[in-house]
């Protein structure tokens, strides 16, 4: 049981960096597509179209972090710490929730060029 203990453990680890990764590539495109629209002015719906990016970003980082969160509760062995990735676990799909909740109303409020509302 030790072994597969050792084995969750580096999953865990290796979805924690992919979550990073996902966050940072996200926040690079982000930072690069704000830096664009400042030296060139952005329509209203392109600067929606970069942070609508972002947020598909973020909400693959934070589906990442919640399967590590997951998976780190099969090998917790106290009680405080169930509690502290359950609590982790729940903000992190409050905001999961809450975030693509504002992506599916602002892809509404802002199709793609091309599409009718």
């Amino acid at each position: 049981m030790s072994w597969l203990t050792a084995v969750t453990e580096r999953v865990i680890v290796a979805i924690d960096a992919l979550a990073l990764i996902i966050v940072l590539a996200g926040t690079i495109e982000a930072f690069v597509g704000t830096m664009r629209s400042f030296l060139r002015p952005a329509s209203r719906e392109t600067r929606w179209r970069l942070y609508a990016t972002y947020g598909r970003w973020l909400v693959a980082g934070l589906t990442f972090q919640l399967a590590a969160d997951i998976l780190e509760t099969t090998i917790t062995t106290t009680w405080q710490a169930v509690a502290r990735l359950g609590a982790v676990a729940a903000i992190r799909t409050f905001l999961n929730y809450f975030l693509e909740r504002d992506l599916k109303e602002g892809d509404v409020r802002h199709p793609p060029a091309g599409e009718a509302t």
